[in-house]
């Protein structure tokens, strides 16, 4: 068995996110998979009726941006832009 300092960071963090998804009364998830080639699926559900649905995914997207902005040296106005042409990529309306 190895010591957790000899687990990449990415599957550390990947087992924590599974850990609390199965331990908590989670109301809201997104899980997005990307591969090696830039494959990419995504799954989100939520457990929420319609009225707070949109809160829910503005969290998400929040939650998201914030991990981008975090992770690189991106301003917000690039963050925005970019986020913006993603959506006009995938046709988002």
């Amino acid at each position: 068995m190895s010591d957790a300092s000899d687990e990449p960071e990415f599957e550390r963090v990947k087992q924590r996110a599974a850990d609390a998804v199965s331990g908590t009364d989670a109301v809201s998830l997104y899980v997005g998979l990307v591969g090696d080639s830039g494959d990419n699926e995504f799954y989100f559900a939520n457990d929420v009726d319609e009225e707070r649905l949109q809160e829910m995914a503005s969290q998400q997207l929040g939650m998201l941006t914030r991990v981008l902005a975090e992770q690189s040296d991106a301003s917000i106005d690039q963050i925005t832009e970019h986020a913006a042409e993603t959506a006009r990529q995938m046709n988002l309306r």
